[in-house]
């Protein structure tokens, strides 16, 4: 169903190409990450108030989070409906790569500081696009509506979604329309249909050893000062404990049910080094990716008890700070074949011969020969929802109703959602070969690369929102499914609540860039 506001917007994104372009460049360079994206955060904010946005900065406690509105009242009578959209703009330690065809970490930087990986640059300014697109057509057109866009820092360690579902930041939607870069096939080019994302856990266990001077004591005496002194084992040997022991779980629970994860990074502190000092702190940081909230709840028991010992073993007090408590997704099909059809009248994106010749320059220079057609062709052709849910389902069991992690689950349980995917440039490899991980991040930053994914990905977002706002058919046919699903809709029968029982876990020290004497550096020492 095409209408003269799908025209508008599209023509609004062709008109917009080089805007949109340089500001997927402009996130892309920040490279900021998780909790600390304080210059994206920033940059999103003036720009929605220049495009007449009310913005609310910091939404829901989270400082780099947003939430903005825009109503539209011209042949508005009587309730109008709402429909959500949403940027993530946060990079991922340890991936600085410069938008050029060889491995080079951005400008005054090294490969450890932060960089776009999916990537949300492009992520964000897609939906963007799309958001203006359909504010342009709305104007226009005299079509009546609110647009609520917010901002969502964290994603990768699931963050701010959660917090935002629980403080009532995603209540009140007709629609809420979920876009991410393709990062697996058959994901490609579609709209997920039945088996949605799972649940995701994630937590800090903080080792503790403030009272050293306890552990060996006898006969009333403390410790004596010396250098050959007994010492308590401290913080980093119960971090060692947790870190083996937590291992060799993931070893003997549950290792073939059900395509579940866990991964940990070691947080630092600064500490003694040297001296005959127990340390006094260390900080590890477990995320888990598991189809359902039970497996969850069952492997957080198992790393709560290898805390506790590892911290009693080592005269260690031992803390847990959640990080996220994310709910699996819930379909909807009514949103899945509203945007499937709008991405039908899209297409697929398309390289032109400029992109192909920077694909083939970086096969080259990773070692790999250059191909008359380097990009998969799977990147320039659409799937159908349900066809990609049937290669989908092939390796998981048939009770399994959940499957892989992204926090955009937690918007499923507060409005009909839709989870789509548009190719990023993705690369074809010699049979038995792989390449190295700058490639797709260099590819997500360059112009000519990444641009016809946000064209097409943007576009799609706004006839999406354009069906949603004019057909009160079809959006009742997805909250009729909704109420269906829940049992009743928010609070339903179904109805899983939010998770999230905890404060934004921003003051860890997560990585950042800071400025100093020497000027603006990676929080890891900085080798250029």
């Amino acid at each position: 169903m095409a209408t003269a506001s799908y025209a508008s917007a599209l023509s609004f994104i062709d008109g917009h190409k080089a805007d949109l372009s340089v500001s997927a460049r402009t996130i892309f360079d920040f490279g900021e990450t998780a909790w600390r994206e304080y210059q994206s955060s920033d940059w999103y904010v003036r720009r929605l108030r220049q495009e007449g946005f009310d913005v609310e900065v910091g939404s829901a406690g989270m400082p780099t989070a947003f939430c903005a509105h825009w109503t539209n009242k011209v042949g508005m009578t009587g309730k109008s409906p709402t429909i959500g959209m949403y940027a993530e703009y946060d990079a991922v330690p340890g991936n600085c790569q410069a938008a050029v065809t060889c491995k080079q970490p951005r400008v005054g930087l090294n490969e450890h500081a932060g960089g776009h990986t999916d990537p949300h640059s492009g992520l964000g300014i897609s939906s963007l696009g799309g958001l203006l697109a359909t504010k342009a057509a709305m104007e226009k057109h005299g079509i009546a509506g609110t647009l609520r866009f917010t901002g969502e820092p964290a994603e990768k360690v699931r963050g701010s979604k959660p917090i935002h579902a629980a403080k009532g930041y995603y209540d009140g939607l007709d629609g809420m329309i979920s876009f991410h870069p393709f990062y697996m096939l058959p994901l490609c080019n579609t709209v997920r249909w039945d088996t949605h994302c799972g649940a995701a856990y994630s937590m800090i266990y903080r080792f503790i050893c403030d009272q050293p001077e306890l552990w060996g004591l006898s006969d009333g005496a403390p410790i004596p000062q010396s250098h050959s002194a007994i010492r308590a084992p401290g913080a980093n040997d119960a971090l060692m404990m947790m870190y083996m022991a937590s291992k060799a779980l993931r070893d003997s629970m549950l290792p073939h049910q059900g395509g579940w994860s866990i991964s940990e990074a070691i947080l630092t502190a600064g500490q003694a080094t040297a001296d005959n000092l127990p340390a006094g702190l260390a900080e590890i940081q477990y995320m888990m990716r598991v189809p359902t909230i039970p497996m969850a709840e069952q492997v957080t028991a198992a790393l709560d008890r290898n805390a506790e010992h590892a911290a009693a073993m080592t005269g260690c007090r031992v803390e847990r700070h959640w990080v996220c408590k994310s709910r699996p997704g819930l379909a909807n099909h009514a949103m899945a074949g509203i945007t499937w059809d709008a991405l039908n009248i899209v297409g697929a994106p398309h390289w032109e011969e400029s992109a192909k010749a920077i694909a083939r320059e970086i096969q080259v220079n990773a070692g790999m020969a250059a191909m008359a057609e380097p990009f998969l062709d799977e990147c320039e052709r659409l799937i159908s929802p349900q066809e990609a849910e049937a290669i989908l389902r092939r390796d998981l069991p048939p009770s399994q109703i959940n499957s892989t992690s992204d926090d955009y689950t937690d918007m499923t349980w507060h409005a009909p959602t839709v989870r789509f995917y548009v190719a990023r440039p993705a690369l074809k490899a010699p049979k038995g070969a792989a390449y190295p991980g700058w490639v797709m991040n260099a590819l997500g930053g360059i112009s000519e690369t990444i641009d016809p994914m946000i064209s097409c990905a943007a576009k799609t977002v706004a006839l999406t929102a354009l069906r949603l706002l004019e057909d009160e058919s079809a959006r009742r046919t997805a909250k009729d499914e909704f109420i269906e699903r829940t049992g009743g809709g928010v609070g339903g029968s179904q109805w899983i609540a939010p998770l999230c029982d905890y404060e934004p876990p921003i003051h860890f020290r997560w990585p950042e860039y800071i400025t100093t004497a020497r000027g603006t550096e990676w929080w890891i020492p900085n080798a250029v």
